[in-house]
């Protein structure tokens, strides 16, 4: 094992680390883990009497050639005896010794420690695998031809250009030739049963540079390089056409109990790559609390054995948000060539967080395109467009894909070649007269009825989904059916018919073959939807990439001896006025690249602090690459929320700072950051707000910061000094007093999130008094509740006593006993909470709501560890603790 500059072109480059002799006790061992998180990476265990490691190995052909590669090694050590000493060929090995002594073992393997990027002799194998950090593992890139090589006078070698498998044919070939032995495997180890090698273990040997141009690049030169490997990709790419199916179902919670094989496998020509995605796979308190179900491997497994017959598939990854989940598989034979495989969540559920509502997303390279499949479950209900809009805009804005290693900005959903956008987005026909809706469904007059379609209108008004496509919709509405029959909603509500379930698309070289729903599945009051395309894929011409490689290479040493980076700015002074809570402002910043040479800039920490910024500052991107003559947008946004806004509030901190550009090789500058903070009741403290007759933007600063001093210094007392308080802040009467002659009989109370506009409103009307009642709808006032409970720097339910109330979960009277130790205003919240709970409690028949999901809900809010032991609360049993304590006292009772 060694460690290397990516892309490394002198032996300087590398420095070799450790080698691990192949000896006779020598065991590589393949750890399959459990059946919910396959599809990833491979765990490797190596023992032997000299080493104990655990590697991580990405998921592609490079980890199978690293185990067969192991193995072929351990059976040539067999065959022929190895003679103390350390083999004369080998003798260059020391120019890659560290500072640091190790012993060269005596059973080194030959052919292994051959196969570093300078080798000497080598056949037809180049080094390409990468395991984590710093660290690489030797593992070979079979190409069947052998390459020639050339004697420098320093002692490095340089290899001639290589021939590699250049289409996916003589992949197919090599992965079929390089099958038959595997890494040796203890015999106690056995599969589960669902991982079966269709779907878990491709044994795919062939590979290919889009390896090497995904890997991640360290150091201004790398990044040089691969930057302008993408700028000049048209000299060594072409395009080969790939099939893609894309499925949607939302399965209303229930098991798989049907075949899927009429949605999975409708075409008589299998697909190249599976891109699934579910809603609702549970429904449970459960799997909304906690996110864990057993039903994703129910599903897994239900599709796996559904997919074509005709065709053998990899599983690539599978990624899951409570009831949303999403599933990547590709043709066994194309598994080498993805790469750079990321998945994110994003919840816009209640608070923002909940996963309840939201999306789910995979993106990865195929060849040289780069793919994003995003999985989404937006708002229900016909008169909740705008928040449907919201939920879209939110999971475009919070969805980026963090890369190891790479030094440049994250990647946003639209940074992608292809998008596949897919889900019940919940959009509906809009139409005052249910039957004419159904009159031109039975007459399949599709067309008509698509101009009452939600989404059609809103992406032509709303800009919501902008430069996306979505064909004609051929096919009758897919919800709302009853339950194992294809007859529309006969229910009390008689849900209108509506197109819930789409697949869009963006990109070029997409042709759109087949959209479709699939009435022969019952099991849901959703029907399947399916999309066939064909997706022009950008494929590398190893010989022309070897070409360009090495011209960017000697035209960049060129420029280096040029001359110095250099960059102009936009401007360097940035004020923010009137920052408030939880309102996101944002300026731009641009940098060109004034220079001779292209330049990597990066915003760098001061003396003694930890990050470049305050944290409630971030530049996007914070560090990046620019060429000769390039330009770039930096997004500097301001964002106060919980864990900053008390500092806020009691003048500790305010919006000002000062950020460092560094420009490698070049001169810093230096850029002024100014602003003010508006005071608000969120993110401030029950005990100074109780004290607080008037709205916290009517106070002296100074009285501000004097409340919070004593909240601090009596935090756990009943009064301060000298002040009469209050019973409860104002704040949260106002709040509680709204719902609670509002929103007794509203469905989805606490479930369903509110507008983040009727928020902003809600805010500043608790903030300034101005205007005397709430504005916004039930949903909006009760998430603002609820954010209220969650930025308060002490919960309800002191920090000191969590522990108490954790243990007294059990019974009754040790619940109220525990809550009876807490500060008098904290008592009275709690206790005024509780009641107003109770009340809504009475109309269950109306709101839908009971006591477990109450006490799931405000279990959380009310009940917080301290910051510092979240880690160690983080547990099931905890927040069910937690929860079973509210019950307790919502129904003053124990069971």
């Amino acid at each position: 094992m060694y460690t290397h500059r990516r892309m490394a072109i002198i032996a300087e480059d590398v420095s070799l680390e450790e080698i691990v002799p192949v000896s006779e006790d020598l065991v590589i061992e393949e750890v399959h883990q459990n059946v919910h998180v396959i599809g990833s990476d491979t765990t490797v265990k190596i023992i032997s009497r000299d080493a104990d490691l655990e590697l991580q190995l990405p998921f592609g052909s490079q980890t199978r050639i690293f185990l067969q590669e192991a193995h072929k090694a351990c059976e040539e050590l067999f065959k022929q005896a190895v003679t103390g000493g350390f083999p004369p060929q080998f003798l260059w090995l020391s120019k890659y010794r560290q500072k640091r002594d190790f012993q060269m073992h005596r059973s080194l393997e030959i052919d292994l420690a051959n196969r570093t990027p300078s080798s000497s002799g080598h056949k037809g194998k180049k080094m390409v695998s990468k395991i984590g950090g710093d660290t690489d593992l030797l593992a070979a890139v079979h190409d069947g031809e052998q390459g020639d090589s050339h004697n420098h006078e320093d002692g490095y070698v340089e290899s001639t250009p290589e021939k590699y498998p250049s289409d996916l044919e003589s992949c197919s070939e090599a992965s079929a030739s390089s099958t038959a032995s595997l890494p040796a495997m203890r015999p106690d180890k056995m599969k589960p049963d669902i991982t079966d090698d269709m779907v878990r273990n491709a044994n795919v040997m062939a590979t290919s540079k889009a390896h090497i141009l995904g890997m991640p690049q360290f150091g201004l030169r790398d990044n040089l390089i691969k930057s302008e490997l993408l700028k000049q990709e048209e000299k060594y790419i072409y395009i080969r056409n790939y099939r893609i199916f894309a499925g949607t179902y939302n399965v209303n919670g229930k098991s798989p109990k049907e075949d899927l094989t009429p949605w999975l496998s409708f075409d008589n020509e299998p697909p190249d790559i599976y891109c699934i995605g579910f809603q609702e796979i549970d429904l449970s308190k459960e799997a909304f609390l906690f996110n864990d179900t057993p039903k994703e491997e129910e599903w897994f497994k239900a599709v796996s054995e559904s997919l074509h017959p005709l065709a053998t598939y990899a599983k690539i990854k599978l990624v899951r948000l409570v009831g949303m989940m999403l599933i990547l598989y590709v043709k066994k034979e194309h598994a080498a060539y993805v790469t750079e495989v990321e998945v994110e969540t994003v919840g816009t559920g209640i608070m923002g967080r909940m996963g309840n509502k939201g999306g789910v997303s995979i993106r990865f390279q195929f060849h040289n395109t780069t793919l994003c499949l995003v999985n989404s479950h937006l708002a229900a209900h016909t008169e909740e467009c705008d928040r449907r809009n919201q939920d879209y805009k939110e999971i475009c804005n919070r969805m980026r894909f963090i890369q190891p290693n790479l030094p440049l900005t994250a990647l946003s959903i639209m940074k992608h070649d292809v998008v596949l956008w897919l889900g019940d987005l919940n959009y509906r026909i809009c139409h005052p007269e249910v039957e004419s809706i159904k009159k031109l469904i039975a007459a399949k007059d599709y067309k008509k009825l698509a101009k009452y379609d939600q989404l059609k209108k809103h992406m032509e008004e709303s800009g919501v989904f902008k430069g996306f496509k979505e064909g004609e919709l051929n096919f009758q509405p897919t919800y709302k059916y009853d339950v194992g029959s294809d007859n529309w909603d006969t229910s009390e509500k008689c849900r209108v018919p509506a197109w819930c379930d789409r697949i869009l698309w963006k990109g070029s070289s997409v042709k759109q073959l087949e959209y479709r729903s699939h009435m022969a599945l019952k099991i849901s009051d959703h029907k399947p939807v399916s999309s066939l395309f064909l997706v022009g894929i950008k494929v590398v011409n190893q010989d022309l990439y070897k070409k360009t490689y090495e011209n960017i290479v000697r035209v960049l040493d060129r420029m280096e001896n040029d001359s110095i980076p250099s960059v102009s700015l936009s401007k360097t002074e940035f004020h923010f006025e009137n920052v408030k809570f939880m309102q996101l402002q944002v300026q731009t910043l641009i940098i060109e690249n004034t220079g001779l040479v292209p330049c990597q800039f990066e915003f760098i920490t001061k003396l003694d602090e930890s990050s470049y910024c305050k944290p409630w500052f971030s530049a996007t991107p914070n560090k990046g690459i620019l060429t000769e003559g390039a330009r770039i947008e930096i997004e500097f946004e301001v964002y106060v929320n919980k864990s900053t806004a008390l500092a806020m509030n009691v003048g500790e901190d305010h919006i000002g700072d000062i950020l460092i550009l560094h420009l490698l090789r070049g001169k810093d500058y230096f850029l002024a950051i100014s602003g003010n903070y508006l005071p608000s009741c969120f993110g401030s403290s029950l005990q100074a707000l109780c004290y607080m007759r008037e709205p916290i933007q009517d106070m002296p600063p100074e009285r501000i910061k004097e409340l919070e001093r004593m909240a601090l210094d009596y935090k756990y007392c009943d009064c301060f000094p000298n002040e009469v308080p209050i019973d409860i802040p104002k704040e949260i009467w106002m709040m509680v007093d709204h719902l609670y002659r509002n929103a007794s009989h509203q469905e989805d109370l606490f479930q369903q999130p509110g507008l983040k506009s009727e928020f902003d409103e809600i805010r500043d009307c608790l903030d300034t008094g101005i205007p005397d009642f709430l504005p916004g709808n039930n949903h909006s006032v009760s998430e603002a509740l609820m954010l209220f409970l969650d930025a308060l720097p002490e919960p309800v339910i002191t920090y000191n006593l969590y522990e108490n109330c954790l243990q007294s979960s059990n019974s009754y009277i040790l619940s109220e006993q525990a809550v009876s130790m807490l500060p008098q205003c904290h008592k009275n919240v709690f206790n005024y909470l509780m009641a107003f709970l109770r009340e809504l409690l009475k109309n269950a028949a109306y709101n839908n709501l009971d006591v477990p999901t109450l006490a799931s809900i405000f279990g959380a809010l009310l009940l917080r560890p301290l910051p510092c032991a979240v880690r160690q609360y983080d547990t099931i049993n905890s927040k069910k603790a937690a929860q079973l304590f509210i019950a307790r006292l919502l129904t003053m009772k124990d069971g």
